[in-house]
């Protein structure tokens, strides 16, 4: 083996080039773990989303055929933590006081709370029904 002659540059990396290389890609891949777990937040708040959306489109089913529907308000929590605040009322009655039908507004919010944040969101629909006489 012959040793490099002064002047002459041996074949390889050297320490520095090996430490500054591995610096950037330890970076690289803690910004890609970063990004991997700041989906895997957003992919469970979706899902919580995605639940509570089904679940309020079967409350609000429910109280749509419900046959005696009145203006009132309620409160139910599901076994899962949903909370589910409804209110239903008239809604331009200025407009069906002539008419044999009343226009009822519905608003229903579910609420949820995953860890330490609150969440919640309304759907709102309205149903006309018979007047009472």
């Amino acid at each position: 083996m012959t040793s490099p002659k002064a002047g002459q540059r041996s074949a390889g990396f050297t320490l520095l080039e090996v430490l500054v290389a591995m610096a950037v890609l330890s970076i690289a891949i803690v910004a890609v773990f970063e990004l991997f777990s700041a989906d895997l937040r957003v992919l469970s708040a979706s899902d919580d989303y995605a639940a509570a959306v089904i679940k309020a489109e079967a409350k609000m089913r429910e109280v749509l055929d419900d046959e005696k529907l009145t203006e009132r308000s309620w409160q139910e929590t599901s076994d899962d933590g949903f909370v589910f605040a409804g209110v239903i009322k008239k809604t331009a009655e200025n407009r069906t006081e002539v008419l044999p039908v009343d226009l009822l507004e519905i608003d229903l919010t579910v609420t949820w709370t995953r860890g330490l944040k609150e969440r919640s969101f309304s759907i709102r629909t309205m149903k006309l029904v018979a007047k009472k006489v």
